[in-house]
């Protein structure tokens, strides 16, 4: 029994069930096959039955009119193709009529398309699409059954099994409370009312992170809540109550406390257990009674949280989100990650949203899922209101607190800075429509000049992040569900919503998995032909000497890459051992009187030399000492792992390393088959090379900064012990001191980095041999009797795979037309603008 089986008995009030169903073995897909007689024999009493019996009766109108299952085998390929048609001539809508500056036409709108989403006009195609996607799922399934169990079938089933992927892009949405993330994350999705905004009941709280991903399994609108444990709330509590209660308290040894910290604590402290706290003896705060609401928090399990309108849930989660009246239980200070999931959203389908707080948390578990995330996001989102975009102070320091971890310790390709409330303009309402709505779009365009100019002016954020890399949006979620100044482009949410459209393109379900299940029936009906093998012999000895040419040049341009990164370490070992020490003294006596300092610093050793105000730049001791080090390296580091999706790591070499199997397709037609199957792993190689080496290229990057933090783990223990009269003083000669006699950190450092690397280039190697030498020795050199006749199931693949590609040209035609008609209308603008100026 699946996960799927368990959640649906669950929801129909049938848990008593799920014993029975898990003897027997039901999962969905068998749920949805249950004919009269199943339903009786699993479900005994008369009230089961009738509860079973309309659960799958809504299942099946969920999923699609009737079984679904059943369906799909009385499926007919001209239905399909009929649909794929028909979507061909609805890809993409046209731009032919966009709005120019001034000359927007006033007239009915038609608001039933207000929350439609972007591929809207591609349902029709996706109901056929998802049903041929089953059926050749179905034929995958029965080859695999098929196969004997010598090597050749044993390599086809781990074929068959890798089609099934689910790969997901991040898109980290940062921005201080109040910008307006939650309604723009609404509004992109078409869900008004799903992530909670500010009231007057309740204001945000910025340490929790919430994804927004889909629900593929029914039309439920879910949430998981995931909480810290309960060590980390007991040491967090009894250090807030300390700090709290001893604020008043001042010496030489004890510090002025920040004003900061003090509401940050006594919001956690209040949130959980309300003014009692102020009266509580440490020992009690994990009395089981503060947790009867979550009883989850106490047995390290993940909340779950089902409704079925986006309203009702976005009431349900907001106490683990955010902060609101001290008469009530919040419990956003326990949780570590809130992940909603909605129903029938196509935009993310492969994409997840994520609202990540500005900065990361000294909590230690969701600072460490806070770098992972960052890490991981292949675009970031930066939200500020229009007002202050280029001069908010909070939204650029969030940009460059992150920035490492988004460009070269990341895999960040695009960062985009999101201007919000752009319809907030003076006295608009006094204006004409047309008046009013050129003030708008005027106004937008001198803050995107704006905020372009002050990115030019941040010079370590160009180290990390290429200019072609980073794009101004300025958006109204407001008049993209009203319109009443601006038409529905003009907002620019359409813009974003692309954004995600194009993410989810790059993982086609459906393309993936019948291209590859095409490639692997190509090589089960070509190895089956016994009139070629000395053709296949020769075939297999050529490619096996140009895979040893070609891995030649990839080891050589990666050992080249080797020794250029170990010069220009070398060069930041030794200005590192020439600043540190003065780099440290600044970090040691900052601008701060002591008094205010001393409980800076201690925060800053008590957490491995890392201390995140609420406001305020980030004070990161092991970043700092690192900076000579990640400093030397960060152009090489750029060219050699960019995160752009059209660049290549290494310069290209892997890109570039061809088996050059089109040419000997040409030379060899008896063998196109074949080919065709080792072009693709080829390519699936290659691609799964790219994936490798950006998850690796961040290990590598954070190596440097990490191996200072290891080597400092010493000082800032030993200081944190440090309390009584000069504490302070005590502190910087503790930490001073052990940086003078462990001058060698940066030379381990630097080693550090350099094995990873050689680790790196040996995975790569090995993976390329192990993958395309199986490939063509499996393909070419393999004669076996046992292999299942594939021919029919073949030739219905190959038809399936043939319109798929030619639905692809004429979506990629449709977007360069487009591209073609958006920088023309763009001129268009830039010319009438100047003539306004003229006039």
């Amino acid at each position: 029994m699946d996960e799927f089986v368990r959640d649906k008995l669950n929801e129909w009030g049938l848990s008593e069930l799920i014993e029975v169903f898990k003897a027997e073995e039901i999962d969905k897909e068998s749920l949805l096959l249950l004919e009269e007689q199943d339903i009786g024999n699993l479900a005994r009493k008369i009230g089961h039955k009738v509860k079973l019996r309309n659960g799958l009766k809504r299942l099946k109108e969920e999923l699609g009119a009737g079984n679904c299952f059943e369906q799909e085998t009385d499926l007919s390929w001209a239905q399909i193709e009929e649909d794929m048609e028909r979507s061909k001539m609805e890809v993409l809508p046209s731009t032919s009529d966009r709005v120019q500056l001034g000359k927007r036409k006033y007239g009915p709108r038609d608001d039933s398309s207000q929350l439609e989403s972007p591929t809207k006009r591609q349902r029709d195609f996706q109901g056929s699409e998802a049903y041929l996607l089953k059926h050749v799922k179905t034929i995958m399934d029965s080859v695999k059954e098929q196969l004997g169990k010598n090597k050749l079938s044993e390599f086809l089933r781990i074929k068959i099994k890798s089609l099934e992927t689910d790969k997901r892009e991040l898109v980290g949405v940062f921005g201080r409370t109040g910008v307006g993330k939650s309604s723009l994350i609404n509004a992109i999705i078409g869900a008004k009312n799903l992530l909670p905004s500010g009231d007057e009941e309740c204001c945000a709280c910025t340490s929790v992170m919430i994804k927004v991903e889909a629900n593929r399994t029914d039309s439920k609108y879910r949430a998981e809540i995931e909480f810290i444990n309960e060590e980390e709330w007991e040491e967090e509590a009894h250090s807030w109550h300390q700090f709290l209660t001893n604020k008043g308290v001042k010496g030489e040894e004890e510090e002025d406390y920040e004003e900061n910290d003090e509401d940050d604590g006594e919001a956690e402290m209040s949130a959980l257990y309300g003014n009692e706290w102020k009266h509580m003896s440490p020992d009690s705060f994990m009395n089981p009674k503060y947790f009867k609401k979550i009883p989850e928090f106490l047995m390290s399990k993940k909340k779950e949280v089902m409704c079925a309108t986006a309203k009702e849930l976005s009431a349900k989660i907001v106490k683990y989100t955010k902060n609101g009246d001290k008469d009530k239980q919040w419990f956003w200070p326990l949780v570590k990650c809130v992940t909603v999931k909605v129903p029938n959203s196509d935009l993310l389908k492969h994409v997840t949203l994520v609202d990540i707080p500005g900065t990361g948390d000294n909590n230690k578990s969701r600072d460490r899922m806070w770098k992972e995330i960052i890490r991981d996001c292949s675009t970031v989102w930066i939200v500020t209101d229009i007002s202050r975009a280029a001069s908010e102070k909070e939204a650029w320091e969030i940009l460059e607190n992150a920035s490492s971890l988004i460009g070269n310790g990341g895999e960040c390709q695009k960062i985009d800075f999101i201007c919000t409330k752009s319809d907030i303009c003076e006295n608009l309402d006094d204006l004409p429509p047309a008046e009013a709505q050129v003030k708008i779009l005027k106004r937008n365009k001198t803050a995107k000049e704006k905020v372009k100019n002050k990115f030019q002016e941040k010079k370590y954020l160009k180290e990390q992040l290429s200019d072609d890399r980073f794009k101004v949006f300025t958006v109204s979620s407001k008049e993209f569900f009203k319109r009443k100044h601006l038409d529905r482009d003009e907002t620019e949410i359409p813009k974003l919503q692309k954004i995600l459209q194009t993410l989810n393109d790059e993982h086609s379900e459906t393309n993936n998995y019948v291209s590859g299940a095409y490639r692997i029936l190509s090589l089960i009906q070509g190895a089956t032909d016994k009139d070629v093998t000395d053709e296949k012999r020769e075939v297999c000895s050529c490619l096996q000497h140009k895979f040893c040419n070609e891995l030649v040049k990839v080891q050589g341009t990666m050992e080249k890459a080797h020794k250029d990164f170990k010069a220009c370490l070398n060069k930041g070992v030794e200005e590192s051992i020439l600043s540190c020490e003065k780099t440290l003294h600044h970090l040691l006596y900052w601008r701060k009187k002591d008094g205010e300092f001393h409980r800076v610093l201690k925060c800053v050793v008590k957490n491995d030399g890392v201390h995140k105000p609420k406001k305020g730049e980030q004070i990161d001791f092991n970043l700092q000492l690192s900076s000579q080090l990640t400093h030397s390296i960060n152009d090489k580091f750029r060219k050699t792992f960019s995160n752009d999706a059209k660049a290549a790591p290494y310069n290209g070499a892997i890109k570039k390393f061809s088996l050059k199997t089109d040419e000997l397709m040409s030379k060899h037609s008896a063998l196109e088959l074949q080919l065709s199957f080792l072009k693709t792993e080829e390519e699936k190689v290659k691609a799964k090379l790219h994936k490798n080496i950006l998850k690796s290229k961040k290990e590598i990057y954070s190596s440097l900064t990490e191996t200072i933090q290891e080597n400092m783990q010493e000082a800032y223990k030993k200081a944190a012990e440090i309390s009584g009269k000069s504490a302070l003083q005590k502190m910087r000669d503790t930490i001073e001191n052990h940086m003078k006699s462990n001058k060698e950190m940066f030379e381990l450092a630097k080693n550090a980095m350099l094995e990873k690397l050689n680790n790196l280039q040996e995975e790569i190697s090995k993976t390329l041999k192990k993958t395309l030498q199986d490939s063509i020795e499996f393909s070419l050199n393999t004669e076996d009797d046992s292999l299942p006749d594939v021919s029919r199931n073949f030739d219905r693949v190959k038809k399936y795979y043939d319109t798929i590609r030619e639905k692809e040209e004429v979506v990629e035609e449709a977007e360069e037309e487009e591209e073609e008609e958006k920088l023309l209308g763009e001129e268009e603008e830039e010319e009438e603008e100047k003539e306004e100026e003229e006039e």
